[in-house]
């Protein structure tokens, strides 16, 4: 066994450890808005329940490790002290990871990951309409647990309303834990499925993916490709260009069939199968060879 300080370690490598070690954790997928009314979207796993009477959950948006600037979701919660958590299905786990890219301050991350604006209730901040759970929140208290990268700032918010998809509770009206298919963080890539175990999640692009907003209508309004395929094909900074398209699909006799079928749905079947395979690239050749 290994013993070590924490002041040792970088606070990259100090943050790797403790992600690796407190695991699997739940995602707070927390919507807000700024002083403006700009909506935000984003992903943290340094989030639980803590009481039921009163009702409250705690997240941490922490400050960035590598230049200590703040998350937006921190500043919009100090103007406006509101926020939606919306809890994270495996069915928009690819288009949550996407939210996750770091867009400028005003972009709405709703309309880049594919997802629909719900209005809240009670609070201004709209929920996840994909959601299974979503949880309006007032934000009773923030506090900063330091000032140098790493540093968390706990949101401690009071539920206000509750809203739960009636097809994810059992015959007693209990939330079934098969039904709602939840997913967590564990350290790195990994992500772990309540009902199936651990699988991965490729980081989104350093540089900024196209999103779902800029995907071709036909693909966008595909009537096959799941919103986990769209968050996928929205994590690029590029599309190939024809010269790729053509080499890719005159290199396969199955694939020149497909295309030359005119089949919508059987070339988004065929791409769906790159794209469970982790083939994104393969997926927008075949998809953009007939637009």
């Amino acid at each position: 066994m290994i013993s070590i300080e924490p002041h040792e370690l970088s606070t990259g490598k100090l943050h790797g450890y403790l992600l690796g070690a407190v695991s699997p954790r739940p995602i707070a997928f927390a919507s807000t808005v700024d002083k403006n009314g700009n909506v935000n979207l984003s992903p943290f796993s340094f989030f639980n329940v803590f009481s039921a009477k009163p009702p409250i959950l705690v997240f941490s948006p922490a400050r960035r490790g590598r230049d200590n600037t703040t998350k937006h979701t921190y500043e919009n919660v100090l103007e406006v002290p509101e926020v939606v958590i919306n809890i994270v299905s495996f069915e928009m786990v690819q288009q949550m990871s996407l939210s996750s890219t770091e867009y400028a301050k005003g972009v709405n991350e709703f309309a880049k990951a594919g997802f629909t604006e719900l209005a809240s209730e009670m609070i201004k901040p709209p929920r996840v309409a994909e959601a299974p759970v979503q949880l309006e929140c007032k934000v009773n208290e923030v506090i900063a647990l330091g000032t140098e990268g790493g540093a968390g700032n706990l949101v401690i918010c009071e539920v206000v309303k509750i809203h739960i998809k009636e097809e994810i509770l059992d015959e007693n009206g209990a939330i079934d834990p098969f039904k709602i298919d939840t997913v967590s963080r564990l350290g790195g890539n990994w992500y772990s499925r309540a009902k199936a175990g651990l699988f991965e999640v490729p980081k989104p692009l350093s540089s900024l993916g196209i999103g779902v907003d800029a995907l071709p209508e036909k693909i966008r309004n595909s009537k096959v490709l799941t919103g986990n395929d769209l968050g996928m094909l929205g994590n690029v900074e590029n599309f190939p260009n024809s010269e790729e398209i053509n080499i890719f699909i005159n290199a396969s006799d199955e694939l020149k069939k497909i295309v030359a079928s005119n089949n919508s749905e059987l070339i988004h079947k065929k791409a769906q199968t790159f794209l469970c395979d982790g083939k994104i690239e393969e997926a927008w050749k075949l998809l953009l060879s007939k637009l």
